[in-house]
């Protein structure tokens, strides 16, 4: 049984609880309630909002909405790679999916809207890393595309700079851990499993995408974002 989602009425923010609801279409299903906590970092709440201001009372006036999806991953042709290299791309596939990377990583995922053509390319949907409920303009982050794109992808990674960035959430550049990503549930996956997802995103067809510049508290942003947390009674 699924979390249900709910937007907020019109002319205000839309917020949602994430669950293993929506439509299953051929490209991508419903999430299984374990698949979801793992993607999304145990996350139960979901607030999608545009450049508008945070409702006043929040989460009182939302309505119903589609829950967010998660993404199979495409499988990718494999012909004329060693046999060796063949059986990890075979494993990264089945990793990618287990951790649920294209709900974040695929643009319009985050919506409930993913695009397919374009999986793992990045997202123009951010991911507020602080209460939009607390702050009128949170952080924002925008997960980064995660194809080969030598400008916009991981083309330019080294394998062991991409085995930090999923066990450890660091930048290629920074030692800063990944404000939104899951990593800590990443940190202890065997060096064979993170080759595997490293040999898999590397087999992927190059996506040019760059996603949107990070926004600092208090900026505001004009693109979408969602963001995830719990609540409490009093």
């Amino acid at each position: 049984m699924g979390f249900p989602q709910y937007r907020d009425r019109p002319d205000r923010a839309t917020i949602g609880l994430s669950g293993s609801g929506g439509i299953a279409e051929p490209h991508y299903t419903k999430a299984l309630e374990m698949r979801r906590l793992l993607a999304l970092g145990l996350s139960v709440f979901t607030l999608l909002a545009c450049s508008a201001a945070v409702p006043d009372n929040a989460p009182q006036d939302f309505e119903e909405v589609e829950a967010t999806t998660i993404l199979d991953a495409p499988s990718v042709n494999a012909e004329g790679l060693a046999a060796e290299t063949q059986v990890l791309v075979k494993r990264g596939k089945y990793m990618v999916e287990l951790l649920g990377c294209g709900t974040c990583h695929t643009n319009g995922a985050l919506e409930g809207d993913p695009d397919i053509d374009n999986f793992l390319g990045g997202s123009d949907v951010g991911i507020a890393y602080m209460s939009p409920l607390d702050n009128r303009y949170p952080g924002v982050v925008f997960a980064p595309n995660l194809t080969p794109d030598v400008e916009t992808g991981i083309g330019a990674w080294s394998d062991k700079e991409l085995s930090m960035a999923i066990r450890q959430g660091e930048g290629r550049h920074s030692k800063r851990p990944g404000l939104v990503m899951p990593w800590p549930g990443y940190a202890k996956l065997s060096d064979e499993d993170t080759a595997a997802i490293t040999a898999y995103l590397r087999s992927l067809e190059p996506v040019r995408h760059k996603v949107p510049d990070t926004v600092d508290p208090g900026q505001r942003t004009r693109e979408s974002f969602v963001y995830f947390g719990f609540y409490r009674t009093k």
